[in-house]
């Protein structure tokens, strides 16, 4: 599966990364982690923290596949509302769901801290804004719903937004506890900090069959094998090459990074932003005063028809960023990018074990938020592996009956 086309700005924030060699020979450990993006890095930073011998593999280089696409928004916030996840699930779970994000962007926020690579992880508020008169009464629910259950959120009215930024919406949500990060950056240096702390880590090494045995899995590849107690699938959407997902359906997104700018637009705290529209539009800065605009999701089709797809779509891209700010009117794009995204009928990631693959654990974080999802995988999992029941994982559950997800936000 061809991920990505166009062009993507990462790889050029990190010009010298952390190699790793390829697989040779058998090797033997606790714990093989199948994937070399966010899903893996995580969970292979959490699991070498609590002394898991653990390797990891990817059939192409660290952060090689969707981290180059990766936006880099950090949201407690999800595509589907605090309002919505309780009207599907019940109250309790759903703001069980909503903790465990709030918990993860905590978590997240704390890593550069522990990680000696900068993986340029900035704390950012966000602003949620009416796309439409109409969306104004369900986002004064949503925030009732956010206060009440102890989230950080404030209604703003018109007057308010059109103080603090270059455009007046009808109503928005501000809300606070959010981040931007440089996604290449975080991958690498969360497995950077996983091989300093044991875990062996090969690239350009594709698993080509595994054998699922009473004792554990098997995983050939070209130059070896890898005979590991459990697995952990962290393929992201290349998931559904290995597996169909009823719930899963994988779309084409957009985006474009700007050129620097001398000066950023009238941008309150240069805070994330998102509206209430289905697909939705999103924004934000980077340190170098480049902005970053994405959306105009749409069905997925083949890499070359997606590949001419990224020209027309960025340049709606930039008319759009251009009616929020009319001051910055003629910027270019520097970066322009089309991808494959992944979505779940019910709104929900996929995290945990699967009756049909004995011995492993998948980590499918689908929607806008999915390195908040990688996060929460990776503790739920390093418990489990570490033989502590986490009942939260039966949200998740990779064979639960999915219902539709509301297309409008809330």
């Amino acid at each position: 599966m061809k991920l990505i086309s166009g062009q993507t700005p990462w790889s050029d924030t990190l010009l010298n990364p952390p190699a790793y060699p390829v697989l040779q020979g058998d090797a033997y450990c606790e714990c093989l982690i199948v994937g070399g993006g966010m899903g893996g890095a995580m969970t292979s930073y959490q699991l070498s923290v609590n002394g898991a011998d653990v390797i990891l593999i990817d059939k192409r280089s660290v952060a090689g596949g969707s981290s180059h696409a990766n936006t880099g928004l950090l949201q407690i916030s999800n595509d589907k509302s605090l309002t919505a996840c309780i009207n599907t699930f019940g109250e309790d779970q759903g703001v069980m769901f909503y903790k465990l994000c709030q918990k993860a962007l905590g978590n997240i926020l704390g890593l550069p801290a522990k990680l000696d690579m900068d993986p340029q992880i900035i704390p950012r508020s966000s602003l949620l804004y009416a796309s439409k008169p109409e969306d104004v009464s369900a986002l004064r629910e949503e925030h009732r719903n956010l206060t009440t259950h102890g989230f950080h959120s404030e209604f703003w009215e018109q007057d308010q937004i059109a103080s603090l930024y270059s455009f007046a919406k009808p109503a928005g949500l501000y809300s606070r506890g959010d981040a931007e990060t440089n996604p290449f950056r975080t991958v690498h240096s969360l497995i950077h900090q996983a091989a300093k702390n044991g875990a062996r880590v090969y690239e350009q090494t594709k698993a080509q069959h595994y054998e699922f045995k009473e004792d554990g899995v098997i995983c050939h590849t070209r130059h070896g094998r890898i005979f590991a107690k459990n697995v952990i699938f962290a393929m992201g959407y290349e998931t559904q090459e290995m597996k169909k997902d009823r719930g899963a359906e994988l779309i084409n997104t957009y985006a474009i990074m700007t050129r620097p700018l001398k000066e950023l637009p009238k941008w309150h705290e240069q805070s994330l932003l998102w509206e209430t529209a289905r697909p939705y539009l999103y924004f934000r800065t980077t340190p170098e005063g480049r902005i970053i605009a994405g959306g105009k999701d749409e069905p997925l089709t083949d890499d070359k028809q997606r590949e001419v797809r990224v020209l027309s779509q960025g340049k709606r891209l930039l008319e759009e960023l251009e009616a929020l700010f009319p001051e910055i009117r003629g910027i270019e794009a520097e970066y322009a990018w089309g991808a494959v995204f992944g979505t779940t009928r019910d709104g929900l990631p996929y995290i945990g074990p699967h009756p049909d693959y004995p011995h492993s654990y998948f980590i499918e974080g689908y929607g806008g938020n999915g390195t908040a999802y990688s996060n929460i995988a990776a503790e739920l999992l390093t418990d489990t592996l570490g033989g502590k029941h986490r009942p939260e994982l039966e949200l998740f559950s990779l064979t639960r009956s999915s219902k539709p997800s509301p297309h409008s936000v809330l």
